[in-house]
């Protein structure tokens, strides 16, 4: 592939596929691109709605509504949209006498609080009694105990980091509108042929009105078909089947309470897990499980059980997942995005955080070659490594586990299938090494830092029986001196 967007042809970029991930890569490319002589056509069927669950972010959303020019005062009314500062655990591990644990985000303010965090964690793994609470030490933990918003105070001299909780259709029609305001072309068509070149490359689509849509490079958005990736240009899909168990989910939405809370609830259930996500005007709740140990009735009634609504008339949709990445997510002149790259389950709410980071990692490399397809394997590469290290994390959450009320909680404890980079530190961890060391050598702290290695092992209770002679607990860590530290800071905070 050999293209010049110097000359008077423009180079097309042709997007299969709306939702959040093709819109998401319409703006980010359009906004990115402006000066170039690059023209942007996305082409969805006209029968395919968004699935509008209630989902949830990372930080990385808020630099994408940056980079796009886009206040959070013209988006977030229009979908819906909530702040979200941390992320609750509920149930996953009881028997470490840990049974709620939180993982907040992590801010500039909380460079001064990490330090007794790591260390009062490593006092613990020598089976020193000290506190470990992560919640305790991390501004955004005490900001959703309060129920405050993330919104700092004028004065207040350090970046906030934070996420939200939106409506996934309203979402992907607030960007719609951005892309085609920015100058994308929006085709209501359905895709029914695609045409190559000899060498592979993808020439065209064909609409079902036989209209032939040509572009010079093309960024497969079709979801867990991958029509371009797989059923076209064959990309293997390798399945984290074997790590992740979790394939189906159900979701249905709950009344709203009075008061909005700032963060993810993710609640252990039998055979999975039930998220609660707060909107402006409802709760989002999904329950995602494996079909291997429950079968999706009985997975409804509990996740009514667990929702108090058995008796209501609120109809809940089924679907299914489809767990694992493409083994090249750069193929031809293709990318796939989204679902049609890979999923990692909902849990940590990584989705839209791997299309953002897949998007800013594309733009950069094909730009920097002049829009050839020289750095295909870098990109692959370093694509194949986040997915790996996102789900080595999550993979954590079920191993780490302590349940033992039914078999899925006992066979992910009991589940093998783990990488040689998941080993390493959880053996770092227990054996009392330095698990920040360990992770800057294996160079996956992009993907989760040590900060949040930490909020995992410490909130699961990851630690040895405690020493029988103790000494003086309150030598072990200086908790009044942090919590007056964050109150303080927290103090003029948003409601």
């Amino acid at each position: 592939m050999n293209s010049n967007t110097q000359s008077n042809k423009p180079l097309h970029l042709v997007i299969l596929g709306g939702g959040t991930a093709g819109w998401m890569a319409a703006n980010l490319l359009a906004k990115k691109w402006s000066t170039h002589n690059i023209k942007i056509t996305l082409v969805e069927a006209p029968e395919l709605g968004i699935i509008g669950v209630g989902e949830g972010s990372t930080p990385s959303l808020k630099r994408f509504f940056e980079m796009i020019e886009v206040e959070e005062s013209q988006w977030m009314p229009r979908c819906n949209a909530t702040y979200k500062v941390s992320i609750r655990f509920d149930g996953w591990s009881p028997e470490s006498g840990v049974n709620s644990y939180s993982h907040p985000f992590f801010s500039q303010v909380d460079t001064f609080t990490a330090k007794p965090f790591t260390v009062n964690c490593r006092t613990r793994r020598l089976g020193l009694d000290t506190h470990t609470q992560p919640d305790d030490f991390i501004l955004n933990g005490l900001l959703a105990k309060q129920g405050k918003s993330p919104i700092a105070p004028a004065n207040f001299p350090f970046q906030m980091e934070y996420g939200y909780h939106f409506d996934s259709h309203l979402l992907g029609e607030f960007l719609a509108e951005r892309a085609i305001a920015l100058g994308v072309t929006h085709l209501k068509e359905k895709i029914i042929a695609v045409e190559q070149h000899s060498n592979r490359d993808i020439s065209a689509l064909i609409t079902s009105s036989e209209e032939k849509i040509t572009g010079d490079f093309f960024i497969d958005c079709s979801g867990f078909a991958a029509v371009l990736m797989q059923k076209t240009l064959g990309v293997k899909f390798n399945s984290y089947k074997e790590n992740l168990f979790n394939d189906s989910a159900i979701v249905m939405p709950t009344p709203i309470s009075e008061t909005i809370p700032v963060e993810t609830v993710s609640t252990a259930l039998s055979a999975g897990w039930c998220w609660k996500i707060p909107l402006q005007n409802r709760f989002g709740n999904g329950y995602v499980y494996s079909a291997d140990f429950i079968n999706s009735d009985d997975a409804e009634t509990e996740l009514r059980r667990h929702l108090n609504c058995l008796d209501s008339s609120e109809q809940a949709r089924h679907l299914k997942m489809k767990v694992g990445r493409l083994e090249r997510h750069w193929a031809n002149n293709c990318i796939g995005l989204g679902l049609s790259q890979g999923f990692i389950e909902p849990l940590e709410a990584t989705a839209l955080h791997l299309v953002q980071i897949s998007l800013e990692i594309f733009i950069d490399q094909f730009e920097q070659v002049g829009f050839t397809d020289k750095n295909r394997n870098e990109f692959n590469i370093e694509l194949a490594k986040r997915f790996d290290g996102v789900r080595d994390y999550i993979v954590a959450h079920y191993k780490l586990n302590t349940r033992n009320d039914s078999d899925y909680w006992r066979a992910n404890r009991d589940n093998t299938h783990l990488s040689d980079s998941l080993y390493q530190l959880l053996n770092i961890w227990y054996t009392c090494e330095d698990l920040s060391k360990e992770i800057e050598r294996q160079q996956i702290g992009a993907y989760f830092d040590s900060m949040s290695w930490h909020c995992l092992l410490a909130g699961y209770g990851a630690f040895p029986p405690l020493a029988q002679n103790q000494p003086n607990k309150g030598d072990l860590y200086k908790e009044k001196k942090i919590q007056q530290f964050l109150q303080g800071c927290a103090l003029n905070f948003g409601p």
